[in-house]
């Protein structure tokens, strides 16, 4: 029999998908003659093209021009040496932005979105890359449309199509047989690529992939989008302008005063022209960002990931973190321990998503199957819900022995939902088992509003009923009767006192609590009223192990914790209490109190409330506000599609990796790949980190840069000589201002990073004192520099040993200033020398190309240096190791504290 090869090229049809969907084999040979689901990305940068650009910069440009005049003047060697310097730069600026374009992809990559996919009839979650046309799909509110695709089953399901059509008024999206599968714009049954569902649930088979989507028609547009930079990289870029601005008036200046002296045009035009590169950090904003890429894979290893580069500067000026409650400060595998019914009350054992677990009543075992009250509610619970038991576990249930061993279920949804249909396979009730028994025909979805989710279902009889469960306070008010063991009675205020007690008591116990109800429908009518109470079912969500530690940790730093959650308000205060959010002073409130308060009362009292209970998206943004019209730099975290408008409104948006939305990770700045508030702590502490290390780098290059300068410039003023020549400048540029500067980016947080408080978002990078402490021990390090030009001078009566020993002394004192560079706070006798081995292996590289310099004949001759003697070298090495003891006498006298002791 001849085989027919299948063709899948695009827009050629394809046959039906079954109801399992694809299979690996039909997915992968899809995939392989139609290319991933992915647009076409923005054009990257050649490598020769980011080689180029490193020559691109003005006073490069000189130093080239320069290069060329000394060939026309005859100084080959020179000429070849500063060509060769200024390669070497090149390199290096290449190999570090080439090294950051590679990190950026690769974050990229690592936050890719997923899909539920139906594959060899399992649900599963893949890369949208591999998305194929053919393939089944399941879409939920919150998820992001990973490719065009066909409704095929739909309940009350909403898109928000506005990045294609422009309409805010989310669109509805119905099946419908009868329609083309085409994937035209506005078409009411086929799901967009890139539009978000708002609203219900539903299957739909994927019909266009990659660019052939209607996504894929904007790409082009969206590539023209650029980049641009950080609000600290324009306040860095300003600096170095005004400073390239003075140091080129001082190397004009220094230029005329060598050629009054009588010193050689072409020599004093190099010298002028590289002190100016020398003096002007030109690469400092190349520095910063390399600095921020460094810290962005940092985090990544800390499991945040950083969307925005920003993200990571403003993360160490947060004052205040707003948290979710459920999956950050807490474990999220919410577990029922307790159900209540107006007759009983029931513990349950098992943790987690644990098979084994029995009911106990009064501590003794039960059998709920002969309890019809706590039967039925746990009927609603398993039939009202979205989510599915997955693996083995569906083949375990059939087999009640087998439930009860050691293990744990495999589960998809959410996670109050997957506790449901735990306790209820512990009593032997499934989604599969209850099947034949009820039959969904409509569902009213789960929202904010109404918090609560109600489905229609069909008995075998035909009988239809209503299954309704939610927040008690909410569903209690559509009841009109209550399940007992007596039958269907009506509901009186006695029945509603006993179980507000219930829910209180629960509440205390940080549990959160979900009502049960159900009522028989006749005729057509499908509300949610007078509906019968059937129970209580109290949940728990134990607080994540770290969540405590690192709430303390936000304390000590002056970071003020919120909690904001739709639970009952006693259960939020019990779990804020246990993890230390909730402390004696505070208030909770819940979003009813809030609505009851104009914004101007509501931002008076916001700093006092550290828990937010009962609250909506809506009131997210309002909180968020009203703490940034109190000054404070805001962090919130959220998870659902209708918390991006808070997200969004905040300083830095959050959004959880694992329950977050696609929706809320595009609008996110940091991703927290394990839903876990102990690693947004850290991403705070790396944000300070960073802040802390540019200040750093900033400092020790313009104290060099201004040593450089002095150094130039008094020799001039005084009639000295030329102190320094061109390629020991361009060397000393090269050599003391690179790698030290990039080892000092990496520095390790200091033991007092969490213990400060924020910064100002609006704060200098000067702020503090630091440009006294730049300009003092710049203008130190170009003094210690001539003292030592002017004393090897009288000892030896050369020029050259004195430019020799000027040369070494020069880097000796910056190599040395590079260590008091790493804490603003210590001196250079009390920092920890061996926590960046980095920085160390750096200066001792400058330190043997220094060296080299001076005693290694070939280099003699390029940097026209000469051997020092031993006297000489002494004078050297002694002035510059006396320059941080005067520099540590100065702070210590500027502070008037004694010598060494710490801030």
């Amino acid at each position: 029999m001849e085989i027919v090869k299948q063709d899948y090229s695009a827009g050629q049809p394809l046959p039906p998908t079954g109801k399992g969907g694809l299979t690996a084999k039909q997915a992968q040979e899809r995939l392989a003659a139609e290319g991933p689901n992915q647009l076409k990305g923005k054009k990257k940068v050649s490598a020769l093209k980011l080689f180029t650009d490193q020559f691109k910069d003005f006073l490069v440009m000189i130093l080239l021009v320069s290069t060329a005049a000394s060939v026309f003047m005859g100084e080959i060697t020179e000429a070849i040496a500063i060509a060769i310097i200024v390669l070497a730069n090149a390199v290096m600026g290449f190999a570090q932005e080439y090294k950051t374009e590679k990190t950026i992809e690769a974050l990229k990559n690592m936050s890719a979105p997923t899909a539920k996919v139906y594959r060899d009839g399992q649900l599963t979650e893949l890369d949208t890359t591999g998305l194929v046309r053919g393939d089944l799909i399941l879409v939920e509110a919150g998820d992001r449309v990973p490719a065009d695709a066909v409704l095929l089953e739909s309940v009350c399901m909403q898109a928000d199509e506005a990045i294609l059509t422009g309409e805010s008024v989310p669109a509805s999206k119905l099946e419908d047989p009868s329609a083309s599968e085409t994937n035209e714009p506005n078409k009411p049954n086929i799901l967009y690529m890139g539009t978000s569902i708002t609203k219900g649930h539903g299957k739909a088979r994927v019909i266009a992939t990659g660019m052939n989507t209607q996504m894929g028609k904007i790409a082009d547009m969206l590539d023209e989008i650029e980049e641009q930079p950080t609000p600290l990289q324009k306040r860095l870029d300003e600096l170095g302008k005004y400073i390239a601005v003075g140091c080129l008036a001082i190397a004009a200046v220094i230029m005329i005063a060598g050629l009054l002296r009588g010193e050689p045009l072409i020599q004093m035009i190099i010298t002028g022209v590289s002190l100016a590169v020398a003096a002007v950090p030109e690469g400092l904003a190349a520095i910063v960002t390399i600095a921020l890429a460094l810290a962005v894979k940092r985090m990544v290893r800390r499991k945040a990931l950083i969307r925005k580069l920003h993200a990571v500067e403003t993360l160490g000026c947060a004052s205040v973190i707003c948290s979710d409650k459920t999956g950050t400060l807490t474990e999220n595998k919410m577990t029922v321990k307790q159900i209540f019914t107006l007759d009983d009350r029931l513990e349950v054992e098992g943790n987690g998503y644990q098979k084994a677990g029995s009911f106990l009543l009064a501590g003794e075992r039960v059998n709920v199957g002969l309890m019809p009250a706590v039967k039925s509610l746990l009927e609603v619970a398993v039939v009202c819900n979205n989510a599915q038991l997955t693996g083995p576990a569906k083949q375990d249930l059939r087999d009640r022995t087998r439930n009860r061993s050691k293990g744990s279920w495999g589960a998809v949804g959410e996670p109050t939902e997957i506790a449901l249909l735990i306790a209820g396979a512990k009593a032997g009730m499934t989604a599969d088992s209850l099947a034949d028994e009820y039959t969904k025909v409509d569902e009213i979805p789960f929202d904010s509003t109404r918090k609560c989710m109600s489905v229609i279902v069909k008995n075998r009889s035909g009988r239809r009923f209503i299954f309704t469960k939610g927040a008690y306070d909410v569903l209690i008010k559509k009841c009109g009767y209550i399940h007992t063991h007596n039958g269907t009675v009506k509901l009186s205020e006695q029945h509603i006192r006993q179980i507000d007690h219930a829910n209180e008591e629960m509440a205390a116990g940080g549990m959160r609590v979900l009502g049960v109800a159900m009522r028989e429908l006749t005729g057509g009518d499908a509300k949610e009223s007078d509906l019968v109470f059937l129970g209580l079912l109290g949940m728990i969500d134990p607080p994540r192990k770290q969540a405590k530690k690192a709430v303390q940790t936000c304390h000590r730093a002056g970071v003020k914790t919120v909690m904001i959650t739709g639970d009952h308000k006693l259960t939020a205060c019990a779990v804020a209490k246990q993890i230390g959010i909730f402390r004696e002073g505070n208030l909770c409130m819940t979003g009813a109190e809030i609505d009851q308060m104009s914004d101007d009362e509501f931002a008076k009292i916001v700093n006092k409330v550290t828990v937010f209970a009962r609250v909506s998206p809506s009131h997210k943004l309002k909180i968020v506000r009203a703490l940034k019209r109190r000054g404070h730099i805001v962090a919130m975290t959220g998870d659902g599609v209708n918390d991006a408008p808070a997200i969004k409104e905040a300083d830095i948006g959050v959004s959880m990796g694992i329950t977050g939305s696609d929706v809320t990770k595009q609008a996110a700045d940091v991703i927290l790949m394990d839903d876990n508030f102990a690693t947004l702590v850290a991403a705070i502490e790396e944000g300070r980190v960073i802040y802390s290390n540019i200040r750093k780098f900033i400092r020790y290059l313009l104290s060099c840069n201004i040593g450089e300068v002095m150094t130039m410039f008094a020799g001039m003023i005084m009639g000295m000589p030329v102190v320094l020549l061109p390629m020991q400048i361009l060397l000393i540029n090269l050599v003391t201002d690179g790698l030290p500067a990039i080892a000092l980016g990496l520095e390790p947080a200091e033991d007092n990073t969490m213990k400060r408080r924020p910064r100002r978002a609006d704060e200098s990078v000067f702020s503090g004192g630091l440009v006294h402490t730049i300009v003092f021990r710049g203008v130190l390090i170009g003094f210690t520099t001539l003292a030592v030009f002017i004393l090897i001078f009288r000892m030896s009566l050369s020029v050259d040993a004195a430019r020799t020993g000027a040369f070494l002394t020069l880097v000796l004192t910056q190599l040395i200033h590079v260590f008091e560079c790493k804490s603003e706070t210590k001196s250079i006798f009390t920092i920890p020398y061996f926590n960046n081995i980095k920085l160390i292996l750096a200066v001792l590289f400058s330190a043997c190309v220094t060296f080299a310099g001076i005693y290694f004949a070939p280099l003699n001759a390029v940097l026209r240096t000469v051997p020092l003697t031993q006297p000489q070298l002494l004078t050297a090495v002694g002035l510059s190791l006396l320059v941080p003891v005067i520099n540590a006498v100065f702070l210590a006298l500027k502070r008037r504290r004694p010598l060494g002791e710490e801030r």
